[in-house]
């Protein structure tokens, strides 16, 4: 079946890079973010990364051909919950930062054409093809595997917004309703269902925090 999630992903992918091009994002390249430890710069790299890294998931070899559960694959990243000393963490920032080097205009350059070739690509896949990140050994499937990444472009959108001082651009309800719903078990899955249902209906029961990561 064509994918579900391909429409959503591109919508939420050109949100992303429009707000990469804001001039608040190339003037303040240098300063600190919103994330501790990253830039400006870094952080519109990671956001912007998330185009790239679908191309590079794309053109991957599955070495796996059963794909895990969406909650599973959450599960097994080495970076959720852990501290920013983490060596996932810091090789995440690291690369940030070897890509902001490169300048803002550079940026928007390489990801509005690797935006075109995903948007090209995507096009003629299902949504059950299997994928495997390369940076994971396990696969998913392409609606899965686009569903983290909407996670990480409607995350990152906000956190580069707040960098910049600016409200976060709208998002379609077919961004945010499977962004929410996932995340939303994610909390569930780490804290849970008491604690997500209390800070979601009982403030004065509520836990501290329900975060999903």
């Amino acid at each position: 079946m064509p994918s579900g999630s391909r429409q959503p992903y591109l919508d939420a992918a050109h949100c992303a890079l429009d707000l990469v091009d804001e001039p608040a994002v190339a003037t303040r390249w240098r300063d600190p973010s919103a994330l501790a430890e990253m830039t400006v710069g870094a952080l519109a790299c990671h956001l912007a990364g998330q185009v790239s890294a679908t191309e590079a998931t794309l053109d991957h070899p599955v070495e796996h051909e059963r794909p895990v559960p969406v909650l599973e694959h959450d599960t097994k990243v080495a970076w959720r919950g852990a501290p920013l000393s983490q060596e996932t963490n810091r090789a995440i920032r690291d690369a940030a930062d070897r890509h902001a080097a490169n300048g803002a205009a550079e940026l928007r350059s390489s990801s509005s054409a690797a935006l075109a070739r995903v948007r090209r690509r995507l096009a003629d896949l299902e949504g059950d093809r299997v994928v495997q990140p390369p940076w994971t050994t396990w696969s998913l499937t392409l609606d899965d595997f686009l569903r983290t990444r909407l996670v990480e472009l409607t995350v990152h959108l906000d956190d580069l917004a707040a960098s910049i001082g600016v409200e976060p651009p709208p998002l379609p309800d077919s961004v945010t309703t499977p962004v929410r719903h996932l995340l939303v078990d994610l909390a569930a899955q780490r804290h849970g269902d008491a604690a997500v249902l209390r800070a979601l209906s009982r403030a004065e029961r509520a836990p501290g925090t329900i975060a999903a990561f």
